[in-house]
């Protein structure tokens, strides 16, 4: 009889034991992610900010944390700085610093990384490029949003004339401006219209920028100025860098602006009833997706490409501008959409 007790409380004891070493896999402990910013702020009311969110909305199995940028030179210091807190998963919020994330990787084969809106590959002064196994390129599609929001402006200018212009002539930024330009064009071939596009010339790829993502007195003087030229629809590509212009126009009227990045309905202080829609990039459901795998060891360096069919992309409601879009340009808008995520449009 003792010997059958003995037995029974070993047992017992084994299972309090195996019960206490399951339970941590059950509830596996949280990764640690970290964000390196691109130039402009976490708040900029766009890219960084629709960044931090994603991070944010991975608080069930990731603890995050950002270190921001004042230029390009802290991008390396940075992202040096969350290898020597032992990061597990580093991100890269643009396409300018996609170079120190590759160099990092490179140097640190066991930690994963991801890059918003470059591919993260490993490319020579000639440009041949090979892909680095730990990092994941995480890029949209954001022309396939771009041309339906071109199409969208060309239905809705008064005169005539719409505008663009960028932050910096990167890729990331350009392929906006393309898909707005072509969707503007679209419009044009199917209604037989003349509507022009000031700012970006799709067959020279020349056009206005900023030079840069915070200089918002700058980007105000370029929405003026196609605004003196008649354009009376304008999409800064650029972060946070129309929200002056947007602000302004709540008193004068004379352009409407569209938003980049995060619905800029929610997040200007000022202008947002001027605010068409928005050309959203759905960077924190990429980020949201790739700390996932991470967490569930799950890993790999296959991109991820969001597109309008995967809503990786879209285009956001027009919020309080609703009322003054026919509805006939609506039900088209939404057709065009389904005929991209269809193939049966290429755009």
């Amino acid at each position: 009889m003792k010997k059958s007790l003995k037995l029974i409380a070993i047992a017992a004891s084994l299972t309090l034991i195996t019960g206490v070493a399951v339970a941590p896999s059950a509830q596996a402990a949280k990764i640690k992610l970290c964000l390196a910013l691109d130039t402009g702020g976490v708040d900029d009311r766009s890219f960084n900010q629709g960044a931090w969110a994603g991070a944010q909305a991975s608080a069930g199995f990731a603890d995050a944390e950002y270190l921001a940028a004042a230029s390009s030179a802290d991008f390396a210091p940075n992202i040096k700085a969350f290898v020597d807190k032992k990061c597990q998963l580093i991100i890269g919020v643009g396409f300018a610093i996609s170079s120190e994330i590759v160099k990092s990787a490179k140097a640190n084969p066991k930690i994963a990384y991801a890059v918003v809106d470059d591919a993260g590959a490993d490319c020579d002064a000639n440009f041949n490029c090979k892909p680095v196994k730990n990092v994941k390129g995480l890029t949209f599609q954001t022309d396939e949003a771009a041309f339906l929001a071109g199409y969208l402006s060309a239905g809705m200018t008064k005169t005539g004339k719409v505008a663009t212009y960028g932050g910096a002539p990167y890729p990331s930024v350009t392929i906006f401006m393309d898909g707005y330009v072509r969707g503007v064009d679209y419009y044009n071939k199917v209604k037989g219209k003349k509507v022009s596009v000031l700012g970006w010339n799709t067959t020279s790829k020349t056009g206005s920028f900023v030079g840069n993502f915070s200089d918002q007195n700058a980007a105000l003087t370029l929405s003026k100025g196609f605004e003196q030229q008649g354009a009376d629809i304008i999409l800064p590509v650029g972060g946070s860098l129309g929200a002056p212009y947007a602000a302004a126009n709540e008193k004068t009227k004379k352009a409407l602006t569209i938003w980049v990045d995060t619905d800029g309905y929610g997040l200007l202080p000022a202008g947002k009833s001027t605010l068409l829609t928005t050309v959203v990039k759905e960077i924190g459901a990429s980020i949201k997706s790739v700390a996932k795998d991470v967490a569930d060891k799950k890993f790999t360096g296959a991109s991820y490409v969001g597109t309008l069919k995967n809503k990786g992309v879209s285009l956001a409601p027009y919020h309080d501008l609703s009322s003054r879009v026919p509805g006939q340009l609506k039900l088209e808008v939404r057709k065009i959409r389904d005929q991209i995520i269809a193939g049966t449009l290429k755009i």
